[in-house]
């Protein structure tokens, strides 16, 4: 039963001609799926709605080939095949009495047109503004009939939307793409009536909004997406200027790395400040993110009348069906998104989204998966899950929930793996959530039984007498440089200067004072032990051979933030360098261009290459009982990090796809080549 103090999440809401069951609002965000997987995004957006979304929005969508962002995967609305697309989108949508939004997109200097070739239309001669592809390439300087093409090209693409069965259609007025330029006193130096003084510089928002209500008239509501920033006392004017103009706001502030800010470094409702500081200067409803996950907060937020909608992404990802469990009062059910950003990190990578909390984000039309039904199981066997780590407790958890008899047997004292030692770090905590809500509905299975403290040999196995064993002991850091730069590791190695990984993640005390983090890894491992290091009074060099620490934090919105803390902590960081030898209390790190060899004094060493999966009993397993005996059906599996290291999301879904196709007719592994492409 719902908590009455989340009754105002659940009321209605009139968004100009359209109403909204509830306040939960799925803002636009990418998908990685775009024109190329209607199929796959409109399954994806289906199950939000089913999940009780009261408004479910596409990721940007352009009006034109003139907006054209190829590789990374966007919408569109240039003709009536993509009308046709979204339709399938807008009908999942529906059939669950949620409205559906189409963000209309205008590219501007973001971009440079790879896909279409067409030179983007841009406020100044000036390459690409996007700094995180460096492509080759200028935009064109927008000229006034450019300006009355992109109207009508807008509005077009309104009626298309219309068309499509759209219930909102957005003017895209943010991050950096046209419509910001023309905003933007810094970057608009036009001399005519679109550029100087700040009515001139909205103009063509404000115009874009009034055609847009005009060519849907009240079949359709407008919104508007628009940054505000209490550090920008400008953008409430321009606010102010068209406050009443749309029937609904997606706010949001200037710096993306605070709006899609990654957890070690943002905390929930962090943009709530200067939305509330926007609200009062309007009388439409405003809808605004701040990865929301407590209902309690949510509500607040509400009450507090600095918004009128929870607008999210990343938690609409983690657990589609947020909405459902609040209002059904099953508030311990929740996935509560972690923050991690590894489903923006895969859009960025041209890729469906996928997330650490929820296996089936992206698999929902190629697989069938679904977040909260799950298929029974066929037999009644019984089955062993070796090792209590994410992909252990995921595959336990879904071979219970189909009804498996499963013993869980766990070396150590605690479950978790990987998750328990690292949600210990520095910025790291909220990690816990993805064992915390296994553990959770793990508990509510008669069916599983756990057994800490458990260390597995082949005598025990035999005595249990299973029908099937998930091998899921996970992996240790290697303490060796064998990696993506070098094929042998150190050359020359004194092995008491080497402090493994692995002794960090157990608590042991490092004996020196100058320690050097050599860092292959380059994702967020090299900078979170650097700051927890520095935090405890050592004096840290981190040696990389990509150009920044945290390389791979560039598509987790990562990298940025952790090369700010760094400096401010006081960390030297050393790129563009291999470490080749350890040894006379110094590393010899090696240019990766010139091959200059720079000495480094220090301590110890903490290589982070490579992890090395932990399969000696699952080699032994199978030498037991399907090399002795050629004719045993005893099903062993290896899986997560011990059958390939990488990262968490990645264990999560090995041990719900290993789990889910445990004697299943209609075993995922027959749909991994499933594509959308069409018969010509």
């Amino acid at each position: 039963m719902r908590d009455k103090r989340h009754d105002i999440l659940f009321e209605p809401i009139k968004l100009g001609p359209v109403t909204a069951k509830n306040r939960f609002y799925q803002v636009p965000h990418c998908s990685g799926m775009g024109w190329r997987r209607p199929k796959t995004a409109a399954a994806m957006r289906g199950v939000k709605a089913e999940g009780g979304w009261g408004v479910v929005n596409t990721e940007y969508c352009s009006i034109h080939p003139t907006s054209d962002n190829d590789s990374f995967p966007y919408a569109a609305l240039w003709d009536k095949n993509d009308i046709d697309a979204h339709r399938l989108m807008t009908e999942k949508v529906h059939e669950h009495g949620a409205l559906a939004g189409v963000e209309l997109w205008i590219g501007g200097g973001m971009i440079v047109n790879l896909g279409t070739r067409i030179p983007a239309l841009g406020i100044k001669d000036r390459p690409q503004t996007d700094y995180s592809v460096n492509h080759p390439g200028q935009n064109r300087v927008i000229d006034k009939q450019d300006i009355k093409n992109i109207r009508k090209w807008h509005k077009d693409a309104a009626l298309r939307a219309v068309s499509a069965g759209f219930d909102l259609v957005y003017v895209y007025a943010t991050h950096g793409y046209l419509l910001s330029e023309f905003l933007n006193s810094t970057t608009n130096d036009r001399s005519d009536e679109y550029g100087g003084r700040l009515e001139n510089r909205v103009r063509l928002v404000r115009e874009l909004i009034e055609d847009t209500k005009e060519a849907v008239g009240d079949k359709v509501a407008v919104a508007t997406r628009f940054s505000v920033d209490l550090e920008d006392p400008e953008s409430y004017d321009a606010f102010a200027l068209m406050a009443d103009l749309p029937d609904l706001w997606d706010l949001t502030i200037n710096d993306y790395s605070i709006e899609m800010g990654n957890s070690r470094f943002v905390k929930e409702g962090s943009l709530i400040p200067s939305i509330t500081a926007a609200k009062s200067l309007t009388n439409k409803p405003v809808v605004a993110v701040g990865r929301f996950t407590s209902p309690d907060k949510m509500a607040e937020v509400l009450r507090a009348g600095g918004q009128d909608l929870i607008g999210a992404a990343r938690p609409s990802i983690a657990d589609p069906f947020l909405p459902a469990k609040i209002e059904q009062g099953k508030l311990e059910d929740i996935r509560e998104c972690i923050g991690c950003n590894i489903c923006y990190a895969h859009d960025s990578l041209g890729v469906p989204i996928r997330c650490t909390q929820n296996p089936t984000m992206g698999e929902e039309w190629r697989y069938g998966w679904h977040p909260e039904r799950i298929v029974k199981k066929t037999s009644t066997k019984k089955l062993l899950v070796i090792g209590a780590g994410p992909s252990g407790l995921e595959a336990a958890r879904v071979l219970g929930e189909r009804g498996y008899d499963v013993i869980l047997a766990e070396a150590s004292r605690d479950l978790g793996g990987r998750v328990f030692k690292e949600s210990q770090l520095l910025g790291l905590a909220e990690w816990r959530r993805v064992t915390d809500w296994r553990i959770t509905q793990i508990n509510k299975l008669k069916s599983i039984e756990i057994y800490r403290e458990s260390k597995l040999n082949i005598g025990d196995i035999s005595d249990l007498e299973v029908d099937g064993i998930l091998v899921a002991t996970g992996a240790k850091w290697a303490e060796d440089a064998l990696g993506r730069h070098s094929d042998i590791g150190f050359e020359k190695t004194d092995d008491s200067m080497i402090f493994g990984a692995e002794k960090i993640l157990s608590g042991e005390e490092i004996h020196g004072s100058r320690i050097v983090i050599y860092d292959d890894d380059h994702y967020y491992m090299g900078s979170v032990i650097a700051l927890h290091l520095s935090k405890r009074g050592y004096q840290v060099v981190l040696v990389t051979p990509a150009g920044r620490a945290c390389s791979w934090g560039e598509y987790t919105d990562e990298q940025v933030s952790s090369n700010l803390a760094l400096y401010n902590a006081g960390v030297e960081v050393i790129t563009n360098k291999t470490i080749i030898n350890v040894q006379n209390g110094s590393v010899q790190a090696r240019c990766i261009y010139s091959s200059k060899i720079d000495l480094i004094e220090c301590d110890k060493v903490i290589p982070l290459t490579r992890r090395i999966p932990r399969v000696g009993l699952y080699h032994d397993l199978i030498k037991e009982y399907q090399v002795k005996d050629d004719k045993s059906r005893l099903r062993i599996l290896k899986i997560g990090d011990a059958d390939s290291p990488s990262h968490i999301a990645a264990a999560i879904y090995s041990g719900y796809k290993a789990a889910i196709e445990f004697e299943n007719e209609l075993s995922s592994s027959k749909y991994s080549g499933r594509r959308e492409n069409r018969i010509l």
